[in-house]
């Protein structure tokens, strides 16, 4: 279980900084639809970091429950996952390959992920 918090820990924190720092560049790269605002992304990278930060919490001072823990981990991916299949799927979702490609990537490590979380709640 602590490996698994600690993998949350690392993917949510580092997606979070990259779109806090370089949320532009980031929309660019991935090649997702893009914004002339860095708000919205920046404002998700610091949800992020935010959840990387209760998760840090639950792994360090384990079952004191004051992070998100395992099981809040385990809502937010499937939450993440429903968002992402819906927006893909029921609209025109994204307009490069290299973006589907991504998203659909990212569907499927989170889960993944859910299918070990699953395991471990």
């Amino acid at each position: 279980m602590q490996q698994l918090l600690w993998i949350e820990t690392l993917l949510k924190f580092s997606g979070g900084l990259v779109l806090v720092l370089t949320p532009l560049t980031a929309i660019r790269l991935f090649g997702l639809p893009g914004t002339d605002s860095g708000f919205w992304p920046r404002l998700l990278g610091a949800v992020l970091i935010g959840l990387a930060a209760a998760t840090y919490l639950e792994g360090r001072f384990g079952g004191a429950s004051r992070g998100l823990g395992l099981a809040g981990c385990f809502l937010v991916n499937v939450a993440a996952v429903a968002m992402l299949i819906s927006h893909m799927v029921l609209s025109k979702g994204v307009q490069t390959r290299r973006g589907q490609s991504i998203l659909w990537l990212l569907v499927a490590a989170l889960l993944l992920l859910i299918v070990f979380e699953i395991a471990h709640i």
